[in-house]
């Protein structure tokens, strides 16, 4: 399944879904006019490249190799180093740049590697791209599965990787909308039948960095709220309804002046 192929026509993904419930005008700017963002946030970067790293891990489990600690350090900070030498500049939280993030990537990796579970999962796939559609929607849902896994009693495992400034709630983990997708992509592409079980790896970036590992399951009722959601998700696409929502998440957003720009149109010409 190539994934690149897919994201060239008309779908929906986890993170577009998110992004339409969090804010419609952020959707808008950003999948339907395509506006660049004005800023690359470090938070962004830095996820992106620690996912790198752990699919680079996996990758390697997948062929019986454990790589030792210091070269998933060394992976880190040449792609960090690459990253912030290269294309649109980075805006760094308060207190924050280059430097500080890349010590806290390499403690990060430090912390996940001494609770890294030393278990005999059995590798499936890592970043495995998934496509399914529901009942009454006319458009595909598309995706990637960080990694998923084979436990001893046959069990499927499906991780997925976190960067976060906290630990997440009881509430968060049971009901986050992503999970539940992945659930339903993992019934819809093979695991039918399985016993699925979901799980956050996260990577936390407190005072002292730390991991945490999260497990949850879903039950019918739980696809069937996600459904709903995401059927009222495309309705509201399909009909151009982008309610803007102003919220904690402001603060950090890429299309700040954008937004701005919106609402000081008229009425009439939006």
């Amino acid at each position: 399944m190539d994934l690149a192929e897919l994201r060239q026509k008309p779908h929906l993904s986890p993170s577009a879904i998110n992004d339409y419930m969090d804010c419609g005008l952020l959707f808008k700017l950003g999948r339907i006019l395509k506006i660049e963002p004005e800023t690359r946030p470090d938070a962004l970067e830095f996820g992106a490249i620690m996912h790198r790293v752990l699919a680079e891990f996996y990758k390697h489990k997948l062929e019986g190799q454990i790589v030792p600690l210091l070269d998933l350090q060394i992976l880190f900070e040449a792609w960090w180093k690459r990253a912030t030498g290269n294309g649109p500049e980075i805006t760094y939280k308060d207190g924050k740049n280059a430097e500080t993030l890349l010590l806290d990537g390499k403690n990060l990796l430090s912390a996940y590697y001494a609770k890294l579970p030393r278990d005999d999962f059995n590798v499936l796939a890592i970043e495995e791209p998934f496509q399914f559609t529901l009942p009454n929607l006319e458009i595909p849902i598309i995706g990637v599965l960080d990694l998923v896994e084979e436990d001893e009693s046959g069990a499927i495992i499906i991780t997925d990787w976190k960067t976060a400034s906290k630990s997440y709630s009881e509430d968060e983990i049971n009901k986050n909308l992503q999970l539940t997708i992945y659930h339903m992509a993992a019934k819809a592409n093979g695991y039918r039948g399985r016993e699925i079980l979901m799980r956050f790896h996260c990577l936390i970036k407190t005072k002292v960095p730390k991991f945490e590992e999260y497990y949850t399951t879903r039950s019918e009722m739980d696809e069937m709220r996600a459904m709903k959601k995401i059927r009222l998700v495309w309705e509201g696409i399909s009909k151009g309804v982008f309610i803007p929502n102003e919220s904690w998440k402001c603060k950090g957003c890429s299309y700040k002046g954008a937004c701005d720009e919106w609402f000081k149109k008229e009425e009439t010409t939006l």
